[in-house]
């Protein structure tokens, strides 16, 4: 089984109602196969929890094209939208341990 930590959500952007803050950890746990990264389904689908957690909102979409190696320093692109806007976002592997993997998302100041 493979731990996910979510970290930290830092961003300079509001997204309509939606003000993203720093994120406390939270953590669950899902099985991978092959390389070592956690798949962009399920980066995606914890990185929308955690902004969730946070600001009492999902975004209404959250989107990853590749995995995230499970590397410190690690770097994916993604994509989310809120009351019609899309934004970029930068999640990034801040800790490895094992099976926990933890990262930041850095959400964009602008939209796309």
């Amino acid at each position: 089984m493979q731990q996910i930590r979510g970290n930290r959500v830092i961003t300079g952007a509001v997204l309509g109602a939606l003000p993203l803050l720093l994120v406390t950890g939270c953590s669950f746990n899902f099985s991978i196969g092959g390389p070592r990264a956690v798949d962009a389904e399920t980066v995606a689908e914890r990185s929308s929890e955690m902004l969730a957690e946070q600001v009492g909102q999902t975004p209404d979409s959250f989107t990853c094209a590749d995995d995230l190696p499970a590397e410190v320093g690690a770097e994916i692109r993604c994509e989310l939208t809120s009351g019609g806007d899309t934004l970029g976002a930068t999640v990034t592997v801040t800790a490895v341990d094992g099976d926990n993997v933890e990262w930041d998302i850095k959400v964009d100041d602008a939209p796309m």
